[in-house]
């Protein structure tokens, strides 16, 4: 398997994965994180222009995983109830999702973002246990509550070196 960025040519595998991603989520007490919706088509397109969309790719170069990352400071980020690890230069991961028959690819995903920048943030939400699962399971510390720009709480974590 492979990293790579998302090219316009991507984007018909990564909706798929993105509606098999919410009906997962629906599936495991998740249902409101996504929706019926999210991400919107329009901030997918958004993260493939800005550069900032990845996938992963098999040895069959078959799209099996989507994630935005970029090392940049998120406003959501800025106030936390709680306490980040630090306060210096981190990456973020966003919009992660995986394709159906998957298994590991979240894993493979956060490891290779961990690699990119060894002080990394992410937020889930609360009923979001296999991500939650997946996260403790990498070794990412619960730090607190964030909230989204339209007001929804996220639980927060870190990973530092």
């Amino acid at each position: 398997m492979e990293i790579r960025k998302t090219t316009k040519n991507d984007l018909n595998d990564i909706l798929k994965i993105y509606e098999h991603a919410r009906k997962f989520m629906k599936e495991t007490n998740n249902p409101t994180q996504w929706g019926n919706h999210k991400p919107a088509v329009s901030q997918v397109e958004k993260d493939i222009i800005d550069g900032k969309s990845y996938v992963c790719v098999n040895d069959e170069n078959k799209v099996v995983g989507v994630f935005y990352f970029n090392i940049e400071p998120d406003p959501t980020y800025s106030y936390i109830e709680g306490k980040w690890l630090n306060d210096e230069i981190y990456g973020v991961v966003h919009r992660i999702a995986v394709g159906q028959n998957s298994k590991g690819i979240g894993g493979f995903c956060l490891k290779w973002a961990y690699e990119q920048c060894k002080n990394l943030r992410i937020d889930t939400h609360k009923n979001n246990i296999p991500m939650k699962s997946l996260l403790k399971k990498l070794g990412f510390s619960y730090c607190g509550i964030i909230y989204l720009l339209d007001g929804d709480p996220r639980e927060a974590y870190q990973k530092i070196k």
